[in-house]
């Protein structure tokens, strides 16, 4: 049962929850375990790594799956080769595990210096028929794998006048409008766990995007050439692109951008314990008193465009990620 909601937007937690405001967090899923373990074979690596050597893990969206060639000893593997992710239907989503690596060599025992990058090439998304659960199955294999950091990227609808194709909206928020549980194939949430004794405590809600992130992403891709900044992105189902009345509402509603993935994402990997990053490419731009026809191969070819202010966001990733003040988990 859904814990109540207090009058100022703070949730109820169940007594004994963490001191930090929240339980300890789960472990990915069993089937997520053991396709770990394949993509580490195929790879030539250890599911547990060495020391000195961290971890981030990517999901690169609709045309942006060709940054995963740029990687330091990339080896690959069909997503259907894990028995564990679903093949994607969608344009320009190519279905590939790529492990790599950025940064300098790692040092036994003292801190990292060289960043393993673990990177799906497209993801899965609700509208193609997948339950809930199964979109989520991508981020359990990269935290399963090790991953402590996760960027999210894909290719979105800016609702802003100001905004200008190849923008990067790097999200602060998020609004679900699809609002399923995404979390459930983790078990309970102790958010939403509370009601069975009564004893319960309130706490803030943490933000779902690193803050630190954020702010650093934004400042590597603006020194690569780029423009970016920081919004809010709203969630829907797709895949039909929006009305004009619909344009209009999600701009009352305080969205930035809007698009189809990314938040059952997001949501998981907060769950699984993992500080979280998200990007979107701004691949066309709402006008409702100017409607103009946006294909999907549109947004493949826009999304491409962008990829030199998305790399340099991963790369600023990775090295935080290493840094002596990566800690692999976000506050709660």
């Amino acid at each position: 049962m859904a814990g109540k909601s207090l009058r100022n937007g703070q949730q109820q937690l169940p007594a004994g929850a963490a001191a930090g405001g929240r339980a300890p967090a789960p472990r990915p899923r069993a089937g997520a375990v053991a396709a770990a373990a394949v993509v580490a074979a195929a790879a030539g690596r250890r599911v547990v790594g060495e020391p000195g050597v961290a971890r981030l893990g990517v999901v690169l969206g609709t045309g942006l799956g060709g940054l995963a060639d740029r990687l330091d000893d990339a080896r690959s593997l069909a997503a259907r080769e894990t028995g564990w992710l679903v093949s994607s239907t969608a344009t320009g989503h190519a279905g590939r595990v790529v492990w790599g690596s950025l940064g300098g060599r790692g040092s036994q025992g003292g801190e990292p210096s060289r960043c393993e990058v673990v990177v799906l090439q497209g993801r899965v998304h609700g509208y193609e028929g997948h339950a809930p659960e199964s979109l989520s199955r991508g981020v359990e294999l990269l935290a399963a794998l090790g991953a402590t950091t996760m960027l999210l990227t894909n290719a979105a609808g800016g609702l802003r006048p100001d905004m200008q194709v190849g923008e990067l909206m790097v999200l602060s928020d998020h609004i679900d409008l699809v609002r399923r549980p995404w979390t459930q194939g983790l078990g309970p949430d102790p958010i939403e766990s509370v009601a069975a004794d009564g004893a319960a405590r309130a706490v803030a809600a943490a933000p779902c995007y690193d803050p630190e992130i954020v702010a650093g992403v934004i400042e590597a891709a603006r020194s690569a050439g780029a423009v970016a900044r920081a919004g809010v992105y709203a969630h829907l189902m797709g895949p039909s692109y929006e009305t004009r009345a619909e344009y209009r509402m999600l701009r009352k509603l305080g969205a930035d951008v809007v698009g189809m993935s990314t938040v059952p994402e997001a949501v998981v990997a907060r769950r699984l314990g993992l500080r979280v990053a998200a990007v979107s490419v701004v691949t066309n731009v709402a006008r409702p008193d100017a409607p103009a026809c946006t294909d999907a191969e549109d947004v493949c070819r826009a999304a491409a465009a962008a990829a030199e202010g998305v790399w340099a966001m991963l790369v600023r990733i990775a090295a935080l990620t290493a840094g002596p003040h990566a800690t692999g988990k976000n506050s709660r």
